[in-house]
């Protein structure tokens, strides 16, 4: 895995972390302390963030910092059963693919 993928993975689950929490991109900067401008940067991996702030934003969505690193973390149990239809070299294949495409 290389840094961009490193950073997709992240900046997807924040995204999916932010909207299961049905938070706006303004109501998570705000409780983190950011600017929206930076969130958007982050959710678009256009950014990297501080430790602190991964502590922060993962504070707030109510999980734990290395949850934010796990590439299928927040999968719907419907996104998981389709994945579970492939093998794992597909799979790994599948899940970078849907990480690009929601960016």
């Amino acid at each position: 895995m290389d840094e961009q993928e490193l950073r997709g993975i992240l900046s997807n689950n924040i995204k999916r972390c932010r909207m299961r929490n049905n938070m706006s991109q303004m109501a998570l900067a705000e409780k983190v302390d950011i600017s929206t401008n930076f969130l958007s940067d982050i959710e678009r991996c256009k950014a990297w963030v501080s430790p602190l702030t991964l502590v922060k934003i993962a504070s707030t969505l109510n999980i734990e910092p290395y949850q934010l690193f796990k590439a299928d973390a927040f999968f719907s149990i419907e996104e998981k059963d389709m994945l579970k239809e492939y093998t794992d070299e597909n799979l790994k294949a599948v899940i970078s693919l849907v990480n690009k495409l929601q960016r």
